[in-house]
């Protein structure tokens, strides 16, 4: 079922309620593309933009995203590339491909979010300097 080859896109502040085929809608606000699955099942497909998700290129003129678009859920389970706003299919992945990059994804993004949180609480103010009286006292003691 393998249909749409070329996309079109279209920046716009909200997804709006009812898509149109063949396009990409981004709303870099909500650092999403939205769009209906290439295959032509009708499906809508949501590709979050993040450090750990997908990261949208755009040319000027063109757009794409990486990595490919993997609609595992579906009943069609179409496995794409969005590359210069051209669809390029990829492989059939099995079960237990499907499997291993969905755990590999849960680790990246705890990876990814956890050392942000270690960073985030490990970081100390910076101590006063001692003022002349604290200077004077440790000068008395020692």
């Amino acid at each position: 079922m393998r249909q749409q080859k070329t996309l079109t896109h279209e920046f716009v502040a909200f997804i709006p309620d009812v898509l149109t085929e063949g396009t990409l809608y981004v709303s870099m606000g909500y650092a999403t593309v939205v769009h209906k699955c290439c295959c032509g099942c009708g499906k809508e497909v949501v590709t979050p933009l993040s450090p750990t998700g997908w990261k949208l290129i755009f040319d000027g003129k063109t757009i794409s995203l990486d990595p490919s678009v993997g609609n595992w859920s579906f009943k069609c389970q179409s496995h794409y590339w969005i590359t210069n706003d051209k669809v390029r299919w990829a492989s059939q992945w099995s079960k237990d491909e499907i499997d291993a990059i969905r755990i590999h994804d849960r680790f990246a993004k705890a990876r990814y979010f956890d050392a942000a949180k270690v960073a985030a609480v490990t970081v100390e103010p910076p101590k006063e300097a001692p003022g002349v009286w604290q200077k004077l006292k440790q000068w008395w003691r020692s």
